[in-house]
């Protein structure tokens, strides 16, 4: 199942945007798994959309993310071995709110972070977020 997540630095590139999901009541970086027939940017931009109410452009793509040891099992019972993409995006419009995604949503720091509850995945992309290197991670 290919996926995305976005990466939403505030006005002084010093928070990131974090959404709180509904389903686990962990926090992560907006995104989620492609529809049929939508392009990575476009799913980037639904996603960030959906869940926080704000409107994104895609900028760059930071990381691949494909360890197949990372299964995703759902409620009904699916497992996915899920590749997903992170970008950086710009803000371009929208307010920020809750969706049924969502329960919370806000900016936080690198410290701010470090005391949530990160599910898994999403805290390696945090870790080579802030470590800031140049070129694309895979992992």
């Amino acid at each position: 199942m290919l996926g995305c997540s976005a990466t939403l630095f505030d006005a002084t590139r010093s928070k990131l945007l974090l959404t709180r999901r509904t389903d686990n009541g962990r926090w992560c970086l907006p995104g989620g798994a492609f529809d049929p027939g939508e392009s990575v940017s476009e799913a980037c931009v639904r996603e960030v959309f959906e869940e926080t109410g704000l409107i994104v452009e895609v900028v760059r793509l930071l990381g691949v993310y494909s360890n197949p040891h990372r299964m995703i099992r759902y409620a009904d019972g699916n497992q996915y071995h899920i590749v997903s993409l992170n970008f950086e995006v710009a803000l371009v419009g929208g307010e920020l709110g809750l969706s049924n995604e969502t329960t919370e949503v806000g900016y936080f720091s690198e410290a701010e972070i470090a005391t949530m509850d990160i599910i898994d995945p999403h805290a390696e992309r945090l870790a080579t977020i802030w470590a800031n290197e140049p070129g694309i991670t895979i992992a």
